[in-house]
C-alpha cells in the first residue's frame, strides 16, 4: 500500500437558469458542482409543511433536467478518469467476468438458469453467456447432444441493454413467448418464436410488467397495464392491470378482456394455467406482500373465479397445480413457511410440507416430487419429498452456499440444479430423481483460484442484542491490523434472502486485498417471516442499526476502521446507505447508495412506489407512519454536517426506483455537506434498475465504484502497485 495522491483539476460548469422563481446555490468546494435551482415547491402532510426545492428535478422530460444530468456526469467522470488506478483495475475486473456460465436473464425466477425440458421431443433449452458477451445467448439442445442457438439477445441493440426477462414455452415446444425489457426498463414486450421455422412472429403485446405467459389452446392469457403517455412512461403511476387472452397471429386490439377489477386499480394480477389445462389461476396482489389466489375452470364456459383465500394478509407463492389442486408455498399460520395444498372444489387448505424450525424459502416441482429449499442460517438445505408431503431423502450438496432450480415437467426422471458460493461460481448438477445421484453437468473455468479465499460466516450482536449472521469474504493470509479496505453490502427488506451467492465484482474486490462482508439484515427474509416483519413499517430503523452494528463488529475485530470503511446497498439497499450515513454521517469512510428510495415521503407517486408500502408504510397512511419516514428519510434527513465521499449511482431509464429520488438526494447532499469529500452521482444512460444489465456496464460500474473507495481511502490496490 502506499499513498494515493490525486489531483482533479475540472473546469467550472455552468447550468442554466430553470426559471425565475429559483435561485442557484453554489459551495465553495473542491470540486465544481453544477448548480442546482431551488424553487419554493411545499408540501402539507397532515399539520406539517414540507419544502421541496429539488422538485423540478421529478420530471425527467423537462430539457433543465437532461442539462442537469450531462453537468453532473461531467463532474463525475472528470473526477473518475483522473483517479491514476482506474484503468488496470478495469482490466482486471473484466478478466474476472471474462468466464462462461448458464445464466438466467430473469431475476426474480430461476427457472431458465438451468437446462430445461421441452415438448415432447425433451430437448432442453437454457441461456448460456459466453466470456465478455454482454447478454446471454437462448440455445436448444437436442437429444444427441448437438447445441444451436436460438435468440442471441446480443443483437437486439448496439448498446446490449435489451434483454430478455421471461421466457414461457408452449406445452407443445413449437413455440417461446418471451417478455423483451428496453434499456432495462420494467415494460416489456411479449414477442413470439417460433421454434422450428427459427423465427419471430408478427404477434407483440405491449403494456406488460411483471406478468407470466400462460399458454392455452392456441394462444396464452397475459396481464397488462394501459400504456401511459410517453413523456409518463418512466414515472408514470401504473393502475388498472388486466388479464387478457390473445390468439396467436391475431393483433393485440383483439385480445379478449378475461378479469379486471376497475373498484380494485391498485391490483395486479399473474396468469398460470395448471399442468392439465383445464384452470386459470390467478395470483393477485395489491403490494409486494400477500397474495390472493383465484381460480376458475376453463372447460366450463361462462365460470367465474373462486377464491381460495380470503385477503392479502398472507404469502401464497404457487409451486404446482394439477388435478383440481393447487400446492402453495406460503406463511399462513406459518411464519417460517410451510407447503400447502388446497382443492378447487372444497376451497380448505392442508399442510403437505409443515412449518420447521428453519425458513423453508423456496419449494420447486420436477419429476413428481418436491423439492424443499430451507434455509439453514442463510444457506441452502435441500430435501425431496413426494406428493403426499413424505420425506425421501436430504440431498447431499457439494458444499456451503446457494442452490436454486429442481425445477421440470411431471414426467422428467432428471432436474438440474446449481450450486455456488462467494468463490465457487455456478456450477450446474444433473440430478437423477430414483437414485438422487448428483452429476456434473457443466463447471465454467474462471480466471482466479478459488483456494486462495476464505469465505466464513459470523454473528454478531445488534444494538438490542439480536443475534445477525454476516458472510465474510477475502484472501488468505492477509493481517487483521484494521486498515483492511471493507466493502460492506447491505439489503434487509422485502423478506429478501441474502445468501452467499457468488458474483465476480465481490471476488475482484477480495482480490485487490480487500474484505467483502454481507450481514443477514432484519426485513431480509432469511429467518422467516418474523424476520421480516421486524424490519418493516415502524420496525424499518432496525435494519438501520443492524446494518451499522455489521461495521462497528468489523471494526471491533480489527478488520478495519473507519478510514477503510465502505457500504453500499442497491434499491432498497440504497435506502439503507442513505438512511446509515445521513443517520450516522461519521460511521464511514465511503457511501454508495445505488438506484435507492431515498423520498420515503413521496415514492408512492411513481409507477409502483405504492406496493412498497407494505414494507415502508406511507406518508398518507397516519400521522405516525409519516413522522415516522420523515425521522429518516434520506432526503429529509441531510443536515450541514461533515458527510463521507458519496457515488450515487442510477440510470435514465430506472421506471422501478425512478432516478428523482438519487437526483434530490445528491442535490440535497451538495448543498448541506460541510466536508470536502467528494458528492457525486453516476448516470447511466439506456440503462434500468437492474434487470438485463450488459456485461460492459457491469464492468464499467464497478471499476467506478470501487476505484472512488480506494480512491478516498488513500489506498492503491496491488493491480497497480505490481505495474508500476
Amino acid at each position: 500500500m502506499k499513498a494515493l495522491h490525486l489531483v482533479i483539476i475540472i473546469g467550472a460548469i455552468i447550468l442554466s437558469s430553470c426559471g425565475s422563481s429559483k435561485k442557484e446555490v453554489t459551495k465553495p468546494t473542491k470540486l465544481p458542482y453544477p448548480p442546482t435551482q431551488m424553487t419554493d415547491h411545499k408540501d402539507t402532510y397532515f399539520d406539517t409543511t414540507i419544502v421541496d426545492p429539488y422538485h423540478w428535478l421529478e420530471d425527467d422530460n423537462a430539457p433543465e433536467t437532461g442539462q442537469w444530468v450531462d453537468a453532473q456526469n461531467k463532474v463525475t467522470f472528470d473526477y473518475l478518469k483522473n483517479i491514476p488506478f482506474r484503468d488496470k483495475f478495469r482490466t482486471r475486473l473484466a478478466e474476472l467476468f471474462n468466464y462462461d456460465a448458464f445464466a438466467s436473464p430473469i431475476s426474480w425466477d430461476d427457472t431458465y438458469i438451468m437446462p430445461q425440458q421441452i415438448g415432447p421431443n425433451k430437448n432442453y433449452i437454457y441461456f448460456k453467456k459466453s466470456g465478455l458477451e454482454n447478454q446471454a445467448k437462448l440455445y436448444l439442445q437436442d437429444t444427441a447432444g448437438n447445441e444451436q442457438v436460438l435468440i442471441d439477445q446480443n443483437n437486439f441493440s448496439n448498446t446490449g441493454s435489451d434483454a430478455i426477462s421471461g421466457l414461457f414455452p408452449s406445452p407443445d415446444g413449437k413455440f417461446l413467448a418471451y417478455k423483451l425489457s428496453r434499456s432495462g426498463s420494467d415494460w416489456n414486450n411479449v414477442f413470439v418464436f417460433d421454434v422450428e421455422q427459427r423465427k419471430v412472429l408478427s404477434d407483440t403485446i405491449q403494456g406488460v410488467k411483471f406478468s407470466r405467459v400462460a399458454w392455452h389452446n392456441n394462444g396464452f392469457f397475459y396481464s397488462r397495464y394501459p400504456l401511459l403517455e410517453k413523456s409518463d412512461a418512466l414515472t408514470g403511476v401504473n393502475k388498472n392491470n388486466a388479464v387478457y387472452y390473445h390468439v396467436l397471429g391475431t393483433n393485440q386490439s383483439e385480445d379478449k378482456l378475461i378479469y379486471e377489477r376497475k373498484d380494485q386499480p391498485d391490483w395486479a394480477f399473474d396468469a398460470v394455467v395448471s399442468a392439465d389445462k383445464k384452470h386459470l389461476i390467478l395470483l393477485t396482489k395489491q403490494s409486494t406482500y400477500g397474495h390472493q389466489i383465484l381460480v376458475k375452470s376453463l372447460d366450463e364456459e361462462g365460470s367465474n373465479f373462486v377464491a381460495l383465500n380470503k385477503d392479502f394478509k398472507n404469502e401464497y407463492a404457487l409451486v404446482y397445480a394439477d388435478g383440481g389442486k393447487v400446492w402453495a408455498h406460503t406463511d399462513h399460520n406459518a411464519p417460517n413457511f410451510k407447503l400447502a395444498v388446497c382443492s378447487f372444489s372444497s376451497q380448505n387448505w392442508a399442510d403437505v410440507i409443515p412449518e420447521s424450525e428453519h425458513k423453508l424459502e423456496q419449494v420447486k416441482f420436477g419429476g413428481g416430487k418436491f423439492f424443499a429449499n430451507y434455509l439453514v442460517q442463510a444457506k441452502s438445505e435441500i430435501k425431496q419429498y413426494n406428493l403426499n408431503g413424505k420425506l425421501e431423502r436430504n440431498i447431499e450438496l457439494p458444499g456451503i452456499g446457494e442452490v436454486r432450480g429442481f425445477n421440470g415437467p411431471k414426467d422428467t426422471q432428471e432436474v438440474f440444479y446449481s450450486f455456488n458460493s462467494l468463490i465457487t461460481p455456478g456450477t450446474v448438477y444433473k440430478y437423477d430423481i430414483n437414485s438422487g445421484r448428483s452429476d456434473v453437468y457443466f463447471k465454467p473455468k474462471l480466471n482466479f483460484e478459488p483456494d486462495d479465499f476464505i469465505m466464513k460466516q459470523v454473528f454478531y450482536k445488534s444494538f438490542d442484542g439480536t443475534p445477525v449472521s454476516m458472510f465474510i469474504l477475502h484472501k488468505k493470509g492477509i493481517t487483521m491490523n484494521g486498515k483492511i479496505p471493507t466493502f460492506l453490502y447491505g439489503y434487509g427488506g422485502f423478506s429478501i434472502s441474502l445468501t452467499p451467492r457468488f458474483s465476480p465484482r465481490w471476488i475482484a474486490w477480495a482480490d485487490q486485498g480487500g474484505i467483502f462482508a454481507m450481514p443477514n439484515l432484519r426485513g431480509g427474509g432469511e429467518y422467516g417471516a418474523k424476520w421480516h416483519q421486524s424490519g418493516t413499517k415502524l420496525n424499518k430503523k432496525n435494519v438501520f442499526k443492524d446494518f451499522i452494528a455489521a461495521g462497528e463488529y468489523l471494526i471491533k475485530q480489527n478488520y478495519t476502521s473507519k478510514e477503510y470503511l465502505a457500504i453500499h446497498g442497491r434499491s432498497n439497499g440504497g435506502l439503507l446507505v442513505g438512511a446509515t450515513m445521513t443517520l450516522k454521517p461519521d460511521f464511514c469512510q465511503v457511501a454508495i447508495p445505488t438506484v435507492g428510495v431515498m423520498d420515503m415521503l413521496r415514492f408512492q407517486e411513481f409507477t409502483i412506489g405504492r406496493y412498497w408500502a407494505a414494507d415502508y408504510g406511507a406518508s398518507d397512511e397516519s400521522k405516525e407512519m409519516f413522522e415516522y419516514l420523515l425521522s429518516y428519510s434520506p432526503i429529509h434527513s441531510i443536515k450541514n454536517v461533515h458527510y463521507p465521499a458519496t457515488l450515487v449511482t442510477t440510470a435514465d431509464h430506472d421506471d422501478r426506483v425512478v432516478p428523482a429520488h438519487s437526483f434530490k438526494f445528491i442535490a440535497t447532499l451538495q448543498e448541506k455537506n460541510t466536508s470536502t469529500n467528494p458528492t457525486l452521482i453516476r448516470i447511466d444512460k439506456e440503462a434500468g434498475h437492474g434487470a438485463g444489465y450488459a456485461t460492459d456496464k457491469y464492468i464499467d460500474i464497478y471499476t467506478d465504484i470501487y476505484s472512488f473507495c480506494w480512491a478516498n481511502m488513500n489506498y492503491t490496490p496491488p493491480v497497480y502497485e505490481s505495474n508500476n
